[in-house]
């Protein structure tokens, strides 16, 4: 009931006018005529919806007064009426796709044929203004994040260009009253923007580490006279890194991570004449690769970024620091996974608290899962006496990380790496990530592994629907496939990578599963359909490892059906669930619930 109360109310209130000017050679951003320095974080909590009012008041106590969304849902209006409680503003997100799957989202969108999709790009974000014009969190549109970066030609380019002024002239017939920005990777849509895109207001430009210092001077050698916001900013990343002598890639420790925000703010974007202000990246929980790298904390604990937000932002140094890791080192030597090693560790806590540590690692090849993964390494012994670490089953070179938690519930993180060898795994085709089981390909209590991105036969008469409420065998939701023609057949396949036919890696390790089943109905008696796992054939690159399926009959009851997996290769299951089916005569509904791997 407050929350509806809380609608009501902000409905009453006038929206907040966001406008841009320029004073005396210095770009100035207004919300209702007062200045606004944008000191920003993108938002990584979208589906814990129950916490939003803490994660708003904990930002609004860092400092921040608006966040960066990519894309609008059906939590976004929550989200909406709970930043303006906590009087935090809004870069509204407007999606556009990208080009090319193995890129950002795995997506594989063609701008130069797909017309179909391009009006409902250009629907979708009339519509997205229309809803939130009025709101008063609202502070501007961003439309599209990086999508040059994901495209392979010029042409493309030149399309999604008009295309993209196409959107910002009519947003701006409909809303006189906030700006438009475009977000792009370091420079490389100013160009495209320049010459083709003169409805905009605000440069979006994500960049890490000192590049942000050189942002302005990019615009100037351009000679564009606009401002621009750093959309995402944080330390160094990964792409600009060098690599040791193992072929890891060398990660900022936790001093300069924490350097790069709390004093990269001061020198290298404050004071920028074009500089309208950051969105750090990313407020969030980690539980991998990049979240280690970049976000705010890691599996629930404050990283230095966390911290250096609030000094950025108002001064005031951390509550509790978190534990310095002075030294990390493995023997400098090749070894065979399986032995135990010594480990140098030197750790610092200026609070003098207890502290717990563990090992990880991450072994950065293989399928984009694999490789992101951040996996447990056995270890033994404690601060004072020194650790050992047990090498993991891989071969080639690891990064090894060291996690030292302290009572306030900080956590420093160092890395290092060393060279594995380990002959059976050498031999291993492709390396995608190995499962528990029971591994379930759909349930709705989970984030759904595959995606339904293999559409086959007449595929525009097919309509999917992963959180289907009307019917389900247990829980809440169950897939709905739903068929709306009379003749014809139609296949689909829950795939990983999403959008790929077996041109990029991708999938999982299931080995040990002894059946695959699931449950399945259809709306009226007489359906029939195969079903199974496993689509992509040897004659791509990339292929399942297995193609099972079988032919069923569906009626309105809920049945179970299995597939017995003896002696069936599983390491390599790329396409977790498979269905074909025909019309017959009449359109038809088939519910699916609960596939499993067990």
């Amino acid at each position: 009931m407050r929350y509806l109360v809380f609608c009501f109310l902000w409905s009453l209130v006038s929206f907040a006018q966001t406008t841009v000017e320029k004073i005396d050679d210095q770009w100035v951003l207004k919300v209702d005529g007062e200045p606004f320095e944008v000191k920003g974080a993108t938002w990584g909590y979208d589906k814990d919806v129950e916490n939003y009012d803490t994660y708003f008041k904990d930002l609004k106590s860092l400092g921040v007064n608006t966040i960066r969304l990519w894309a609008t849902g059906e939590n976004t209006p929550k989200l909406m009426d709970v930043a303006h409680a906590n009087g935090i503003k809004v870069m509204v997100g407007i999606w556009m796709r990208h080009g090319r799957p193995g890129m950002e989202d795995d997506d594989s969108f063609d701008y130069l044929t797909n017309k179909k999709g391009i009006e409902e790009q250009y629907n979708n974000a009339i519509r997205v203004v229309n809803q939130y014009k009025e709101h008063p969190a609202t502070l501007a549109w961003g439309i599209g994040n990086e999508v040059y970066l994901n495209m392979a030609t010029d042409e493309e380019k030149l399309v999604y260009s008009k295309f993209l002024e196409r959107v910002c002239s009519a947003i701006k017939k409909i809303d006189t009253n906030h700006p438009i920005s475009s977000t792009e990777a370091w420079t490389f849509g100013m160009d495209w923007w320049k010459a083709h895109v003169p409805s905009l207001d605000i440069y979006g430009l994500n960049t890490y580490g000192a590049g942000a210092n050189f942002l302005q001077e990019e615009m100037e050698k351009r000679n564009i006279d606009k401002p621009y916001v750093i959309t995402e900013f944080g330390p160094m990343g990964e792409w600009d890194a060098t690599e040791d002598k193992n072929g890891i890639k060398i990660e900022p420790n936790d001093q300069q991570k924490y350097d790069a925000i709390a004093k990269g703010y001061g020198d290298w974007i404050v004071g920028k004449s074009k500089c309208l202000g950051v969105y750090v990246f990313h407020y969030n929980n980690g539980l991998d690769f990049g979240g280690v790298w970049l976000m705010t904390h890691f599996r629930g604990s404050y990283r230095p970024q966390y911290w250096a937000i609030r000094e950025a932002y108002t001064g005031k140094l951390p509550d509790n620091y978190v534990p310095e890791i002075n030294a990390l080192a493995l023997p400098d030597k090749t070894i065979a996974s399986g032995e135990w090693i010594p480990v140098t560790l030197k750790v610092l806590d200026k609070e003098n608290d207890d502290l717990e540590v563990s090992f990880g690692y991450n072994h950065r090849v293989g399928s984009r899962r694999y490789r992101n993964q951040i996996l447990p390494l056995q270890s033994r012994g404690n601060l004072e006496d020194g650790f050992e670490i047990q090498l993991p089953k891989v071969d080639g070179g690891i990064k090894v990380y060291a996690f030292v938690k302290d009572a306030f519930n900080n956590m420093g993180i160092a890395s290092t790496s060393i060279k594995v060898t380990d002959a059976i795994v050498a031999s291993k085709q492709f390396l995608v990530p190995k499962v528990e089981l029971p591994f379930y390909v759909y349930k709705d209590d989970i984030d759904v592994p595959y995606f339904p991105s293999a559409y086959m036969g007449n595929y525009e008469a097919l309509e999917i629907d992963l959180n289907h409420k009307a019917e389900k065998y247990s829980g809440e939701t169950s897939m709905l496939i739903h068929y709306k023609e009379r003749s014809g057949w139609y296949g689909i396949g829950l795939v990983d990578p999403a959008n790929d036919w077996g041109d990029i890696l991708g999938g999982y390790d299931i080995s040990g599963a002894k059946t695959f089943s699931f449950w399945a109905k259809s709306d009226f008696g007489g359906v029939s359909a195969k079903i199974g796992f496993g689509l992509i054939g040897k004659d791509k690159t990339y292929p399942d490892s297995a193609i099972e399926a079988k032919e069923i009959a569906l009626d309105s009851k809920w049945r179970k059906f299995t597939i017995k997996l003896k002696r069936t290769n599983l390491s390599c299951i790329r396409s977790g669930f498979v269905l074909f089916a025909n019309a017959y005569g009449s359109p038809h509904k088939i519910y699916i619930d609960d596939i499993v791997f067990e």
